[in-house]
């Protein structure tokens, strides 16, 4: 995209910035898009923004943010639907936007199950539904839940309204014991015309598209309103399975139209990457006459051993990517820009636009990256846009590629202002009135007030609560910021969220008697946070916002610590950043020196120590448990060395963690088990001399069946 560096591109700061950007962005995406059914975007911007925040974590793994939305699945559910917690997780998929990145899919699979080019390789293509997500869970034929994929962990319980869709048989004959059945729920653009005939005649206001109709039809506390929605459904794919639908994933999607779903009559297979490409371009050019919503076409690995083998990342599958369509363009005014300050003190300036319609959604925000972005040049001085500065007042082009926040791509001078003068960006916090300043090097101007700046606080504290963290039912951004500003029953920091029920008690001013409160909501939210006092040891660590720590880096020191006493002393211990303990942090596979110093720091800063020790006084926190735990080789450290034969060195560390084992890059004491190959060098000659357990490939794969 124009004014956007390629990734191969980026330098650490300018990488920290971008990474910024778009965790912003898309967390405003998800949260329009999947909670409140009212998306700001359109799907294929939402889908590259996402590979290109993977893409530069994957050049720069030292920068990934606690918030990464490479992590997250969806978005918080709303309320008034039961929560129901999916017995296999419900992912999403990861995206490609170009030919290349079909191709670089075929080689990342090849190259992950270790097959040369000649190698015969079946995928299926399949038109991507622009709809909800839906599981259906059958046990012994009969229909009994239907949930969204909400968060992809857990969903909402719409057993009632999905009986009313004539697709979904309520009785199979003939299916396995156990069938979880998952698809796309949509309406047809005759339908949805119908449909906003109808709200329209009676004064009510009429969908924007067919997906927001489906979403907010399906969602309706009332069945009956469901009912008199003309909603549809599409079978493609399934979770919990009692016996194999089939071998590959074309004779499993006939296996469950044989059962009665609706299996969508485009999905072919194909031999070769020129067949998929080829079928891309045939549903594209359909894509007008189908009579419902498609954005972009799914390959998928056709052999389901195959897929097993492959398995997941933290979100996505890797045996499967969503080939988008283009992307949308449209023009209009950039009104104004303002600069918001984000959890690290970071200063993001944001385009406010004339409102614009691009690709049927209303858009009013960009993102505008940082201060050199806006100048037209980037951190090492080179040219984003010749001349083509951005100013308030300009006419900007901007673009869209899914359902995500538009970025401005161009600016046009021939309308530009005879009295328009250049932005300059503030070197004072517009929070708190502190220095912002830059280091050398760095893309990104900070502010330098820390805790005592609002900003940071309250984004930090908006972080702990968030749903990868503590979760805490009816303490959300809105509550957080409220607190904050609350002269009697503040929450300042962490800790004052646990005694805040103590406080409430001893207050004349009850949290019950207040605004937007009663007795029922305020007894639940001090329910919530009793409930959240016994947390997970990988969510604390998640919730504390320390640098560089996602969800899936907390996920993997709690699994290498074990227990919360073992994470805090390693990381007193390694406070000079050398010896045992240091080493020991270093070691573990995704731990690298960037991550390392700043959980080091994070621990020996008096004021977040501080912090952190008030805030434990109030938990127990609950040791991290093996994913697998009974497998063998569960809890246990691993080391592969040398050259693999069988399966590649990805894979195996895939596996080996999928049995609840914990993989590291280096020898030590505490390593349980080498994996020595041909080639094996000065790692396995250190494992004998500690007289640790060395397997060949043969037993490594006899171990773990």
């Amino acid at each position: 995209m124009a004014g956007e560096q390629p990734v191969e591109n980026l330098d650490a700061a300018a990488a920290r910035v971008e990474l910024k950007r778009l965790a912003d962005l898309l967390g405003q995406a998800n949260r329009a898009y999947h909670t409140e059914d009212s998306p700001i975007m359109d799907d294929a911007e939402y889908d590259r923004l996402r590979r290109r925040n993977s893409a530069i974590e994957a050049r720069f793994p030292q920068l990934k943010r606690a918030d990464s939305p490479s992590e997250s699945i969806g978005a918080p559910l709303a309320d008034g639907f039961v929560k129901v917690t999916h017995s296999q997780r419900m992912m999403s998929l990861g995206n490609a936007f170009s030919d290349e990145d079909v191709a670089e899919f075929v080689d990342r699979v090849r190259r992950f199950l270790g097959l040369p080019a000649e190698a015969g390789l079946q995928f299926t293509a399949e038109p991507k539904i622009d709809g909800l997500s839906l599981s259906l869970r059958y046990e012994n034929g009969q229909l009994l839940q239907a949930a969204t994929r909400g968060d992809g962990t857990t969903g909402e319980d719409v057993t009632k309204n999905a009986l009313t869709i004539k697709d979904i048989p309520h009785f199979l004959h003939n299916a396995p014991e156990i069938l979880e059945v998952r698809g796309e729920v949509y309406m047809l653009h005759r339908d949805f015309d119908a449909l906003n005939k109808r709200q329209m005649e009676a004064g009510e206001k009429p969908f924007a598209n067919p997906r927001n109709a489906a979403a907010g039809s399906l969602r309706q506390l009332d069945p009956e309103i469901t009912r008199s929605r003309p909603l549809r459904f599409f079978a493609y794919a399934w979770g919990d399975l009692s016996e194999p639908l089939g071998e590959t994933q074309i004779s499993a999607l006939n296996h469950l139209e044989l059962l009665g779903f609706s299996v969508n009559a485009l999905t072919r297979s194909c031999a070769s990457l020129a067949q998929m490409l080829a079928h891309y371009r045939d549903i594209e050019s359909r894509r007008a006459i189908l009579g419902y919503d498609i954005d972009g076409v799914v390959y998928k690995v056709d052999d389901l051993r195959l897929q097993t083998r492959l398995g997941f990342r933290s979100t996505t599958p890797r045996w499967a990517i969503a080939h988008k369509f283009p992307a949308k363009i449209a023009h209009t005014r950039l009104e104004d820009i303002e600069v918001q300050v984000g959890r690290t003190g970071a200063l993001s300036p944001v385009a406010r636009l004339l409102p614009v319609t691009v690709g049927g959604v209303v858009v009013s925000n960009a993102t505008l990256h940082n201060e050199d972005y806006i100048a037209g040049y980037d951190s090492t001085g080179q040219t984003i846009r010749e001349g083509r500065d951005i100013r308030k007042g300009d006419w900007v082009e901007v673009y869209r590629a899914g359902d995500v926040i538009p970025k401005i791509r161009d600016v046009d001078l021939t309308r530009r202002p005879a009295d328009s003068t250049p932005y300059v960006f503030p070197t004072t916090c517009p929070e708190c009135g502190s220095d912002a300043v830059r280091e050398p090097g760095d893309s990104v101007r900070r502010c330098t007030g820390g805790l005592s700046c609002p900003a940071q606080s309250i984004e930090k504290l908006k972080h702990f609560v968030s749903r990868g963290a503590f979760d805490i039912e009816g303490l959300g951004a809105k509550q957080i910021e409220a607190f904050y500003h609350d002269d009697t029953l503040s929450i300042r920091e962490p800790a004052d969220i646990f005694t805040l029920e103590q406080r409430d008690a001893a207050s004349l001013t009850k949290l019950k008697n207040r605004d937007g409160w009663g007795e029922k909501s305020a007894d639940n939210l001090f329910a919530a946070i009793r409930a959240r006092r016994k947390i997970p040891l990988p969510r604390l660590i998640y919730a504390l916002g320390i640098r560089h720590v996602g969800e899936s880096s907390a996920q993997v020191l709690a699994n290498h610590f074990g227990t919360w006493t073992a994470f805090q002393s390693c990381l007193i211990e390694a406070k000079n950043e050398t010896g045992p303990a240091w080493d020991e942090l270093l070691s573990i596979d995704g731990v690298g020196p960037v991550m390392a110093s700043a959980l080091v720091a994070a621990f020996h800063q008096d004021a977040s120590r501080a912090l952190i020790n008030r805030l434990l006084r109030h938990l127990e926190v609950k040791d991290a448990e093996p994913t697998a735990q009974d497998s063998p080789i569960a809890g246990k450290t691993i080391v592969f060395t040398g050259t693999l034969e069988q399966m590649t060195r990805a894979e195996a560390k895939a596996r080996a963690e999928s049995l609840g084992a914990k993989v590291s890059g280096s020898v030590s004491a505490r390593t349980d088990i080498v994996v020595a190959g041909p080639g094996a060098g000065s790692k396995a000659k250190k494992a004998k001399t500690l007289g640790l357990t060395v397997l060949n490939e043969v037993e490594w794969l006899e171990l773990i069946g």
